[in-house]
């Protein structure tokens, strides 16, 4: 059974630091692509970061140029997501996802299928002002 889990959320004030992992379990950590989405109440869901982990560029939301990084660890199976400079937009339940389709390089998040991919339960990241 896949599983994601995400870890690494929590309550910060404008301008502070957080670095939310996601551990994969039951899938062979190959070659795909793995990102990281976020939803705020009312809001549709966004694609933040994503990697290909068999190595390329990341690509990265305009929102998060700058200053969100995403990296992995293929020997701990682990995904990264280093948030630094929050602001309170940012606020949001972040999720990790993986396994959908590298075009020229770039993982898209826009190509993600939630019914064919896999997900995690999110983990929540509040920015207060």
């Amino acid at each position: 059974q896949v599983q994601l889990v995400e870890s690494g959320g929590g309550s910060v004030q404008a301008g502070g630091s957080l670095r939310l992992s996601c551990a994969v379990s039951g899938y062979t950590y190959s070659s795909y692509c793995m990102g990281w989405f976020r939803q705020a109440p009312g809001k549709e869901r966004e694609g933040v970061a994503a990697i290909y982990t068999g190595g390329g560029s990341a690509y990265y939301a305009d929102s998060a140029k700058g200053r969100f990084t995403i990296s992995q660890d293929k020997s701990k199976k682990k995904l990264y997501l280093q948030m630094n400079s929050l602001k309170p937009e940012d606020t949001a339940m972040y999720y990790c996802a993986a396994d959908w389709s590298v075009v020229a390089g770039i993982c898209d998040p826009k190509l993600f299928r939630a019914d064919l991919g896999y997900w995690g339960q999110g983990t929540q990241v509040t920015v207060s002002s």
